[in-house]
């Protein structure tokens, strides 16, 4: 019997189930439909003034933020070509913490462009050339629009001026208190040298949010807070050695069962003594070895805090494995995996360690001054402690910190600032379009849209400031026709005429950001517009079986 081989072409060609979108109007513009909707929910959001998201995610957690990488983390995006702007916007996270946003919102516009020259003919072919183009060109002329440099080494009078955009962009009115809070801690983590300052890690500062009072009566702790008191009676020491311990503080259990029989009370008193004994000469040991700070990240049990308690020991828990790997930092210590006397290279130092109540709440301060500890050179660590009313609004307050903090890592790679506001933006779409002008062929019209569509910045910064957009942004080209004037950006103060001077008012951004950022964002368009056909195979699984519509019935 012959051996029947489907026909090639058709639904035979693919398992059932399978769906094949192709050409321009099923798999392009489709799309670039689904990628404007997604940068059309993050677009409000953008800017000082840029609105709330209220987002419930699959746990039931809600997140009321204008954050966009927090927004699209919890969104979980499923369509293929949105998680293309999603998978970019990520990256611009990873890379430099800051302007997530402006890669989802400036990815879009260019898609929107894209498919007002596919609708006059284009092959998207030549829109994807010319996009590239228009990228190289955009970013060279980044590289010469920086009209102020980061100080080196960084003050806090110069971190507080860099991060004051950053932060307003987030927590709008909350900048001249959040920027000094942020710059102090950061510049006691900064490494003293200017040649070190690639070494600087986010991770160094650290945020405990502590709920009560207002945002003014946050303050930064040279060391790590945390928010529970120590185990035992003892409450503080000072300049104390330290033994960390990954392990329980308590009597060892053994691996196997087994049955003892006791006849009378002496022999019960006995058996159990041995243990106690052991684990007294275990603790005893520690003791001797000069520890008077003991921490674990598991239990402790009744007889050892009892001991530790008897030798003067103080007895920190801490269940978290990240902050316990932090506080080994801070203290050059090594997590013990067995209970015993710690080396002299295994054990780690502190200034002080004591318990203090903020806000009604005790929590435990680990502090550490500069300076070499147990002939150790351990690396600086500081603590925000915010405070606040709601912890909605402790999460965002931390969101944004953390981009501020990012902003600075970005710093001590370039310390190049360029002007904030929409001005960069202005000024790289009026050079743009005279280069797509200058440009032969077909490619010149993609060059254009590129350039119009970095109107997109300014144009939403006036829109969720309730401004006139269209008549700010020819306002604005004609002030950039002036060589002077390059500096001129949006006011979301609302001024007489919408517009002011960057440099006067200290407003920038991040040369490098803005590098990286143009960067992902046309890559992720090119991506889109280089799909042509879709494939989707079946998805696997069982489908779940329906509600009994009969359910209430006897």
């Amino acid at each position: 019997m012959a051996l029947k081989v489907p026909r090639a072409g058709g639904p035979s060609l693919f398992k059932d189930g399978y769906k094949h979108l192709q050409g321009i109007e099923e798999a392009v513009l489709r799309n670039i439909q689904a990628v404007n909707e997604l940068s059309d929910i993050v677009r409000t959001s953008f800017g000082p003034n840029g609105r709330n998201k209220m987002v419930v995610n699959h746990l039931g957690r809600i997140f009321v933020t204008s954050d966009a990488a927090t927004i699209i983390r919890e969104m979980e995006v499923v369509h293929p070509a949105a998680k293309l702007l999603v998978f970019a916007s990520q990256q611009q996270e990873a890379e430099m913490g800051d302007a997530t946003n402006f890669v989802l919102i400036f990815a879009g516009e260019l898609l929107r462009q894209a498919e007002l020259l596919i609708s006059l003919g284009l092959h998207p072919t030549e829109i994807v050339q010319g996009y590239e183009l228009a990228r190289e060109r955009a970013l060279e002329l980044l590289e010469d629009l920086s009209i102020a440099t980061l100080s080196t080494p960084p003050t806090q009078e110069s971190l507080a001026l860099a991060l004051r955009p950053a932060l307003a962009s987030k927590q709008y009115g909350h900048e001249d208190l959040l920027a000094p809070l942020v710059a102090q801690a950061v510049s006691l983590v900064l490494p003293p040298s200017s040649d070190s300052l690639r070494d600087f890690s986010v991770d160094n500062v650290r945020v405990v949010k502590i709920m009560g009072g207002s945002l003014a009566q946050s303050r930064v702790v040279r060391g790590m807070v945390f928010g529970r008191e120590p185990e035992g009676s003892v409450k503080s020491v000072r300049s104390a050695k330290v033994a960390v311990f990954s392990c329980g503080l308590d009597i060892s259990q053994t691996e196997t069962k087994g049955t003892v029989l006791l006849h009378n009370a002496q022999e019960l008193r006995n058996f159990s003594r041995g243990e106690e004994r052991q684990l007294e000469q275990m603790l005893q040991e520690i003791a001797d070895s000069g520890v008077k700070c003991v921490v674990t990240q598991s239990t402790v049990g009744e007889l050892a805090l009892h001991y530790l308690n008897r030798l003067g020991i103080m007895v920190m828990k801490i269940p978290s494995k990240f902050e316990l790997q932090r506080l080994c930092r801070l203290l050059g210590a090594t997590p013990l995996a067995r209970i015993g006397a710690p080396m002299a290279e295994e054990a780690g130092f502190i200034d002080s360690a004591s318990v203090t109540e903020i806000g009604g709440d005790r929590v435990t301060v680990f502090r550490q001054e500069e300076g070499e500890k147990g002939g150790k050179s351990c690396p600086r660590l500081a603590t925000i402690v915010l405070r606040g009313a709601t912890t909605s609004f402790l999460d965002d307050v931390e969101r944004t910190i953390d981009d501020g903090i990012n902003a600075v890592k970005s710093l001590t790679r370039d310390p190049r600032l360029v002007p904030g506001a929409g001005a960069t933006e202005i000024e790289l779409a009026r050079k743009i379009v005279e280069y797509g002008e200058r440009t032969p062929g077909l490619n010149q019209h993609a060059i254009r849209k590129f350039g119009e569509a970095l109107h997109v910045i300014p144009r939403t910064l006036a829109e969720t400031s309730g401004l006139d957009a269209t008549e700010l942004i020819s306002r604005l080209h004609t002030q950039h026709a002036v060589p002077e004037h390059a500096d001129i950006g949006v006011d979301v103060d609302q001024s007489a005429d919408g517009t002011l001077s960057t440099v006067e008012a200290q407003i920038f951004d991040v040369l490098v950001a803005k590098h990286w950022a143009l960067r992902y964002a046309t890559n992720a368009a090119i991506d889109v517009l280089k799909v042509d056909s879709i494939i989707m195979s079946k998805p696997a699984g069982i489908k779940a079986p329906g509600r009994n519509p009969n359910w209430d019935e006897d």
